[in-house]
């Protein structure tokens, strides 16, 4: 998994490559502690595939960036990817949108 992070007007991307599962979502979760951060997109786009221990991860990421009075986006969901947020139902918990340039318009909102 790679992770890259730039900046965009005051809205950090995490722009993830590769799997998100059990021995690299440790990774991606320390990817996201270095930044203090408050509004965030992550894009999947070429995300491959995610398990269990990586949608824990999101999930987990989510609730920090709230806490701290922010947002967290997620973009560019390959089908497969989406498919599996709406079996697990997490469409409903997190905000979604098709592109990042939807996401980064919406966060600079």
């Amino acid at each position: 998994m790679e992770v890259q992070t730039s900046d965009h007007n005051g809205v950090t991307v995490f722009r993830v490559k590769g799997e998100i599962n059990l021995s690299t979502s440790p990774d991606l979760k320390r990817q996201f502690e270095k930044h203090t951060v408050r509004r965030v997109v992550v894009d999947l786009a070429d995300v491959s595939y995610i398990d269990s221990s990586g949608l824990a991860t999101l999930v987990e990421i989510l609730k920090k960036t709230k806490v701290h009075g922010g947002s967290l986006g997620l973009s560019g969901m390959p089908d497969k990817i989406r498919s599996l947020f709406e079996i697990t139902k997490l469409d409903k918990l997190f905000t979604v949108y098709a592109t990042q340039a939807d996401a980064l318009d919406a966060a600079s909102k």
